[in-house]
């Protein structure tokens, strides 16, 4: 039990100096080289260049195009006015009465079609705060609404999703990003109504006391040195996401919504019309990494939806885009922090898994599924999402050192991969929206509320909920097999 002792030291003060905003550039080589130099025994310098880099520099080859064509999607969309636009239709659709709704459907949609949940926070606040004053709800409850509509079912359920969490499993099970759609709308299915209901019930009571939605100002607050270091770490830069936007023509709710429609559908129809008939047989060669088909779909089929949805935004706003140039730039700048960040991650949980004491982890996290890789992916997915703070981070340490194993646990039981592929997704955004996790300060900040004031609605929606839909999720999958 004692060569556990350092990976357990170096997870607590990774967790607790991220909270404080120290970055992950140089907080996750430190701690993973501090619980190397503890545990004596891995040398120090080929643990960082030969352990650390190659696992980080994999994760940078895998999946920055995904990090990059995301974040230049979601900053066109904002500059161009379509989040905008969608989050105004959303609301004129479902009407003021319906507040709560309207806020989690606005946020949904928007990160559904890639948008950053950064770009929909700071868009979204000030509609939902003239929303809840207008309507009498506690301004304490928009952290949760905003939660719960941002990063849940779209980031991890819903199939299709452009979300790097829906992304990550893709190359290790040789899936889609349509993995088990039944299963995964299933899974939102119950976030959504679960989480409605809880924020619903919520204000239901507090308008029975006469709470109303308290003395406060529309305006985001200004913002502290952590905040901003949580933001930089996600590529945003808070002074430009704060800056008022001036009044401007906005595309109609139909043009807005169509660069999303995009996305999905070309996704989908890039996995069942075009792949089927190209040739693939040069992937088997040295030179593309001697890789299959199967392995790199699922990316290759995001990147081209991504691609054309881009042109299409920039072909149909050319007149609302006054900077088409700077909005692309603003937009591979915001993708290059987020994606060494989590590979960052990815080394500190290469170097752990080099460590004596990580076969006793990783055996006890085995055990603990009982033989059923469902429950045993799960289990490791969600413990290390929550140490870290972070999903995407947790599940590519967990993958990175356990993907074999998975993968031969579930060919051993009969588990399809599709299956697991969704569990793996739920699973990574369980538990990450701890009070340690970047999400979650930047949304209690910019709104100008506290842990202490909002906290227990994003985690009943944000962890507690998304828990329950895990579990109903591994039920179903007997039931429902890959469906």
């Amino acid at each position: 039990m004692m060569d556990v002792l350092p990976v357990l030291l170096a997870l607590a003060v990774l967790m607790y100096l991220a909270f404080r905003g120290v970055t992950l550039l140089v907080l996750a080589p430190t701690t993973a080289l501090l619980a190397a130099a503890a545990s004596g025994t891995l040398p120090l310098l080929g643990a960082y260049t030969q352990i650390f880099m190659a696992a980080a520099g994999g994760f940078i080859v895998d999946f920055f195009p995904l990090f990059l064509l995301g974040a230049v999607f979601g900053k066109l969309m904002d500059d161009s006015g379509c989040a905008e636009a969608i989050a105004k239709g959303v609301i004129d659709l479902l009407g003021a009465e319906r507040a709560i709704l309207a806020v989690v459907l606005c946020c949904a949609v928007l990160t559904y079609g890639g948008v950053s949940l950064f770009v929909v926070a700071f868009a979204i606040l000030p509609i939902a705060a003239s929303l809840f004053r207008g309507a009498g709800i506690p301004k304490r409850l928009i952290p949760g609404t905003i939660a719960l509509g941002a990063f849940t079912f779209t980031m991890s359920a819903l199939p299709g999703s452009p979300a790097i969490q829906n992304a990550i499993p893709m190359p290790y099970f040789g899936t889609t990003s349509f993995a088990a759609p039944g299963l995964g709308i299933a899974a939102a299915a119950i976030m959504l109504v679960l989480g409605t209901w809880w924020l619903t019930s919520r204000s239901a009571r507090a308008a029975a006391t006469g709470e109303g939605y308290g003395a406060h100002t529309n305006a985001v607050p200004l913002i502290d040195t952590g905040l901003r270091e949580h933001a930089q770490g996600e590529g945003f830069d808070i002074a430009e996401l704060q800056r008022p936007k001036l009044e401007r023509a906005l595309p109609s709710r139909r043009l807005a919504i169509a660069p999303i429609a995009f996305v999905v559908v070309l996704n989908l129809g890039f996995l069942a019309l075009v792949v089927p008939h190209l040739d693939t047989a040069f992937l088997e060669l040295p030179l593309f990494g001697e890789t299959r088909i199967e392995a790199v779909r699922g990316l290759w089929a995001v990147i081209v939806a991504l691609s054309v949805a881009i042109v299409f935004l920039i072909a149909t706003n050319r007149t609302r885009l006054t900077d088409i140039k700077a909005s692309l730039n603003a937009g591979a700048d915001a993708s290059v922090l987020p994606i060494f960040n989590t590979a960052s991650l990815v080394g500190f949980g290469a170097v752990v898994a080099a460590l004596p004491a990580f076969a006793t982890i990783s055996t006890a996290m085995l055990d603990l599924g009982g033989g059923n890789p469902l429950v045993s992916v799960a289990v490791s997915v969600t413990t290390l999402s929550a140490l870290t703070g972070s999903a995407s981070g947790g599940m590519s340490i967990a993958l990175d050192a356990l993907g074999e194993t998975f993968v031969a646990l579930a060919g051993a039981t009969g588990t399809s991969l599709e299956v697991m592929h969704r569990v793996t997704a739920v699973a990574a955004g369980a538990l990450d929206a701890l009070p340690h996790n970047g999400a979650v300060i930047t949304v209690l900040a910019i709104s100008g509320l506290g842990h202490r004031e909002s906290y227990l609605d994003v985690f009943v929606v944000a962890v507690a909920v998304p828990m329950i839909a895990l579990l109903a999720l591994i039920s179903l999958a007997g039931t429902l097999g890959a469906f």
